[in-house]
């Protein structure tokens, strides 16, 4: 759910620039299987994958736990929080008001939250599209100190207001949270009803999503996954409040629920043709709830989700009638090489399982030259370096702790975000690369 961020990417990009001979007409299930048991073999991650071909399961695998200490296995009904993924359901229930006359894509905020800033000039087609110009609420820097409590809509129509904008209307795309908290509010005042009931009367029920809802307080005993950070350990992650992110990210599902609803969405059940040509047209990158996703010549719509310790993707080819989703409660190896990986097996193109070769091994004394907090002034967030035992930990303003891996001297990386950091701890400073940007940072005093 979190967008600014050393963390995770924005969206999920899967690419190369080869060209080979593609096939779906079977794959190797068994090299699948070797790609997931690898993953659980070398704590590189837990989840749960499905992809479906027509509207029918033709691959499924779970592995790791839903929740470690109480030794409890995931299993194909394990329930993920999905993070942004919730945003496409909450793009489809718009654009169905939209479809009943409750609604137009130049309807004004200002009819239904006048008091938030840039309200007058604000569209439902620009918050579809991330180009209100509202500060993402989730990056606030201290929303870490408040996101596992719970919220009233008062209370974040307010943070919202206290926010304030960070551009004018409909004058770029800069992908905001806010956007999609504020028309989940919006749907529950046209219908009267909570975002839950929408959610299960427009799209679960309908389409008999038994694993998919609302989500609160997790349950293990419920088939709900618990989330993990990997340090010397999988540790229990922060668990966010599900009064906070609402329609922005604060569904659950299940791999299997996951396909076969963006299965629905782009065969005609869950919104008109009409509609999905909305979503599926881009607009700086930006669809209504939805991203393109490129494989090769292939293209995908779909979403990914990073909620606390959570990641999710799901995507459809519209030209294979083929979806893939992948939900992860665990995070060693990055979601777009397993993915990568996924459907390079799956479309029968060359590739090899990962090798997983250890870091450096370094005393907890070495890592104290590397501790402090370090900003940078071409960077929004600073940089927060401690440590727990002989692990490196990072973490970024308002984002969860990440481990980080030696590789070589001075030279750390988080392979889940492609993010690579470089001290020079004898002139307090530290370089970060990620998505092939470069930052200089200084350690504060």
């Amino acid at each position: 759910m979190r967008v600014i961020n050393i963390v995770l990417a924005t969206f999920l990009v899967v690419y190369s620039a080869c060209s080979q001979s593609q096939s779906d007409a079977s794959f190797n299930r068994a090299k699948m299987d070797s790609l997931f048991a690898k993953i659980d073999q070398e704590k590189q991650g837990m989840g749960s994958i499905s992809i479906t071909k027509n509207g029918e399961q033709v691959y499924q695998n779970a592995f790791g736990y839903a929740d470690v200490a109480e030794d409890i296995p995931a299993g194909a009904a394990t329930t993920y929080r999905i993070g942004s993924i919730s945003k496409t359901f909450t793009s489809s229930i718009i654009m169905q008001l939209v479809e009943e006359g409750k609604l137009t894509l130049d309807t004004k905020l200002s009819e239904y939250f006048p008091q938030i800033p840039n309200a007058d000039q604000i569209i439902i087609e620009q918050m579809l599209r991330h180009r209100s110009g509202l500060f993402n609420f989730t990056s606030a820097a201290d929303y870490t100190e408040w996101m596992e409590e719970p919220k009233s809509r008062d209370e974040l129509i307010q943070k919202i207001i206290d926010n304030g904008t960070v551009f004018e209307p409909d004058e770029k795309a800069e992908y905001s949270n806010t956007n999609y908290l504020l028309l989940s509010y919006i749907a529950e005042k046209i219908d009267d009803a909570a975002f839950a009931d929408i959610l299960k009367d427009r799209i679960t029920n309908p389409l008999k999503l038994k694993h998919t809802y609302y989500g609160g307080v997790i349950n293990p005993e419920e088939n709900e996954a618990r989330s993990y950070t990997l340090l010397d350990d999988w540790q229990l992650a922060t668990e966010t409040d599900m009064s906070v992110p609402a329609g922005a990210g604060a569904i659950v599902s299940s791999p299997t629920d996951l396909t076969t609803f963006f299965n629905a969405l782009f065969t005609g059940k869950v919104v008109s043709e009409n509609s999905l040509k909305e979503m599926t047209k881009l607009v700086d990158n930006f669809g209504l709830g939805l991203f393109q996703i490129p494989f090769y010549d292939k293209r995908a719509f779909g979403h990914n989700g990073g909620i606390d310790g959570f990641q999710s993707s799901a995507g459809y080819f519209p030209s294979d009638s083929v979806a893939i989703t992948y939900t992860t409660n665990a995070v060693g190896m990055g979601m777009n090489d397993i993915l990568i990986g996924v459907l390079s097996i799956y479309y029968d193109r060359d590739y090899e399982l990962p090798e997983f070769k250890p870091g450096l091994e370094l005393s907890s004394e070495e890592l104290d030259a590397y501790l402090g907090v370090y900003s940078s002034p071409e960077f929004p967030l600073k940089v927060t370096i401690t440590k727990q035992g002989t692990t490196l930990v990072g973490q970024a303003t308002g984002q969860p702790t990440f481990a980080l891996k030696a590789y070589e001297t001075h030279k750390f990386k988080f392979d889940p975000a492609q993010l690579k950091l470089e001290f020079m701890p004898d002139e307090d400073k530290m370089v970060l690369q990620q998505g092939g940007g470069e930052f200089e940072f200084s350690r504060e005093e």
